[in-house]
């Protein structure tokens, strides 16, 4: 037990750490900050009970109820960092009720052991209505940073749905604990969640230092296009969109649009969208990066001199990793190996 005290502790702290950091960083966009602060915040109050018991009724029923705004907390990061755009507002507050009514209860009234049976499954469904509520956010911002933007929001993607699937797998292992009798399994199982809480905290913390402004977001009040299922080819429309795209390049800015290229050739985004879709047969996304890896291809073979860093920010991309992902799922090759084949 004194193992999982000492880890509850350094947990604890590097929570407060980030705490601090995200706080203070220097960011463009400070809201996803102060929300993930909050969330992390609210965590290490939970896992505090590895090592504190509070004898105070009003600090134990708040960190009893406490739990009931990590998810809130949580799905709300997720929006904003999603969505440049998206601002906290009164109808917000709803998602601390819950908190609220059941610290009131917890503070006025003794809980029996039913109670907090109850609780504790009312935790549970609040835990995966959240869960589903964060994946079906991902899913609809997969589909309009694919549809309207050519940068790279793949990282930020890849990043909450990371981070999303963690907190399942933790989340398996406290529900886990309800089922094991055997006092001893029960402590392995104990420290073995305690080993796995320190590895996420580590995972964010180095996350955070590396890409402390992950998170530039896209227009919350985009919607997906539904393809209609009476749209006819335009051939000259089409026809016109890649003599822009051959002439003017207009690939080569990193922070390409929808809506700029839509102002270039003088459409409505939702028809340009439309006709990217259904006559190329890929999102805005895969269709201006396919230019970008072209452009690249040609670079790589007829200037050797340029490094692949040069390369990739000379034909639109603002990010290695981004660049490599794209030129290999367009070639099946990494850039360096592209180069080899060909000298």
């Amino acid at each position: 037990m004194t193992l999982i005290g000492d880890l509850g502790k350094i947990i604890a702290f590097l929570f407060l750490l980030l705490v601090i950091f995200l706080i203070t960083a220097k960011s463009k966009r400070k809201l996803p900050n102060y929300l993930f602060a909050s969330f992390l915040l609210v965590s290490s109050i939970d896992l505090s009970g590895l090592f504190w018991s509070p004898s105070s009724t009003f600090f134990r029923s708040f960190k009893s109820a406490s739990v009931l705004l990590q998810m809130p907390l949580y799905y709300l990061y997720v929006k904003s960092a999603c969505y440049y755009n998206f601002n906290l507002n009164k109808k917000h507050l709803l998602h601390a009720l819950l908190f609220l009514l059941s610290f009131v209860l917890f503070i006025s009234t003794d809980i029996s052991k039913q109670g907090y049976r109850l609780f504790d499954m009312l935790l549970t469904v609040q835990y995966y209505y959240y869960i589903v509520a964060v994946f079906l956010v991902l899913r609809t911002f997969k589909k309009l940073y694919r549809e309207n933007y050519s940068s790279n929001h793949q990282q930020v993607y890849q990043w909450l749905l990371r981070t999303t699937i963690l907190f399942l797998i933790g989340n398996f292992f406290v529900l886990l604990r309800g089922f094991i009798k055997n006092n001893d399994i029960l402590l392995y199982l104990y420290t073995f969640t305690g080993f796995f809480a320190l590895f996420m905290i580590s995972w964010f913390v180095l996350n955070c230092l590396y890409r402390p402004d992950l998170f530039a977001g896209i227009d919350k009040d985009l919607v997906p296009v539904k393809k209609a299922p009476d749209f006819k080819e335009e051939s000259e429309q089409l026809k016109d969109l890649l003599i822009l795209m051959e002439m003017e390049k207009p690939y080569l800015d990193d922070t390409l649009t929808l809506q700029k290229l839509a102002e270039k050739i003088n459409l409505p985004e939702k028809q340009l969208s439309l006709l990217i879709n259904q006559s190329v047969g890929k999102h805005f996304f895969d269709f201006i990066n396919e230019f970008r890896i072209n452009s690249a291809k040609t670079l790589l073979k007829e200037n050797p001199q340029l490094t692949v860093l040069e390369v990739l920010y000379q034909v639109g991309f603002n990010s290695k990793s981004s660049f490599y992902t794209a030129f290999k799922k367009e070639t099946g090759v990494t850039p360096t190996d592209y180069r080899k084949s060909i000298s």
